[in-house]
């Protein structure tokens, strides 16, 4: 006579019984909080959410994803952070530096993702790029080195640019990485380079105040969550001062700025995704090396190049993933 164990392991070993097994991913279910400075952006977001997806992570199913803005003003990041912990995230991605620095001073144990981050090492939010140490990881654009290419590219679209404005976000650390850079990559182009810090939204008037009476022949805008929230400003004097002007984001060419070059930001945060992967499923931050851009986007609004008188050359054109008309 078969014991009632016995019984019970004939009966599974038939098949007459289907037990799942339950993984410890399945069972629970992670809350991701996502960390902005300016309002979200629908194209990221998606290649994000596109990202997860394909690796198994479906929002409102096994993850729940919140979402953080502080709409351009910048000081209210670390109580919006503070929130997300208080929440109970289990994950923070801060979307840049600014976001990044207030997650660091809020948490040292919630695992950290950064999207955009310009010089993570720089800023000492990281030990290394092969190991980063701590609670966090990322992606990083390879600033200052893009705006020493940004540079070298204005010089060709514009030859006659002997002189060229850097309107800059000075309340973020990596941006006086970017400064130093140029200023001595400028040597080599012959560009003589004028600094205009801001700070704030309101800064930005004085600045081109500044800009008018210094007389440049072109200008150079670093890419930070600051300088894309004022990009429409930022083109419209270009535009109007006559001024030749590289940006690192498209949104700025978009917006009527000449020329765009950077890192392929929706690429960055389709790869994020990997990175919150590995975290969930037991990883530690410390461990996943901080990577770097593997897709870069030229940007050319030739409106913009016409009404400046600007002739592009053949080879960028070639280059260029989008002309805007």
């Amino acid at each position: 006579m078969k014991t009632p164990r016995a019984a019970a392991a004939l009966i599974v070993a038939l098949g007459l019984v289907s037990i799942p097994r339950i993984t410890e991913a399945e069972q629970k279910v992670y809350k991701i909080g996502f960390l902005w400075g300016l309002p979200p952006n629908a194209e990221s977001t998606a290649a994000f959410e596109k990202g997860l997806a394909d690796l198994g992570w479906i929002d409102g199913k096994n993850i729940v994803i919140e979402h953080r803005s502080a709409d351009g003003h910048f000081d209210r990041l670390a109580g919006l952070c503070a929130e997300l912990v208080g929440s109970g995230v289990d994950l923070i991605v801060a979307l840049s530096a600014p976001e990044t620095l207030a997650a660091k001073q809020t948490t040292s144990s919630i695992p950290i993702v950064f999207v955009v981050h310009g010089d993570p090492v720089y800023t000492g939010d990281i030990q290394s790029l092969a190991h980063p140490g701590g609670n966090i990881t990322g992606l990083s654009q390879m600033h200052p080195e893009l705006s020493g290419k940004q540079l070298g590219l204005l010089k060709e679209i514009a030859p006659h640019v002997n002189t060229a404005a850097v309107v800059w976000n000075a309340g973020v650390a990596t941006k006086y990485a970017d400064w130093e850079y140029l200023r001595s990559g400028s040597r080599t182009l012959n560009i003589a380079l004028q600094s205009f810090p801001v700070y704030n939204p309101e800064d930005f008037d004085g600045a081109f105040a500044a800009i008018r009476d210094q007389h440049p022949d072109g200008m150079l805008t670093l890419g930070d969550p600051l300088t894309v929230m004022m990009r429409r400003e930022l083109a419209n004097f270009a535009l109007e001062e006559r001024l030749p002007t590289v940006f690192t984001f498209r949104q700025f060419v978009e917006a009527g700025g000449l020329i765009s070059y950077g890192a392929n930001v929706p690429d960055l945060f389709r790869r994020a995704a990997g990175y919150v992967d590995k975290i969930l499923k037991g990883d530690h931050p410390s461990g996943i090396p901080v990577q770097q851009p593997v897709k870069f986007e030229l940007f050319i609004n030739l409106k913009t190049a016409n009404t400046l008188g600007l002739t592009i050359p053949s080879w960028i054109l070639a280059e260029t993933d989008q002309i805007i008309e």
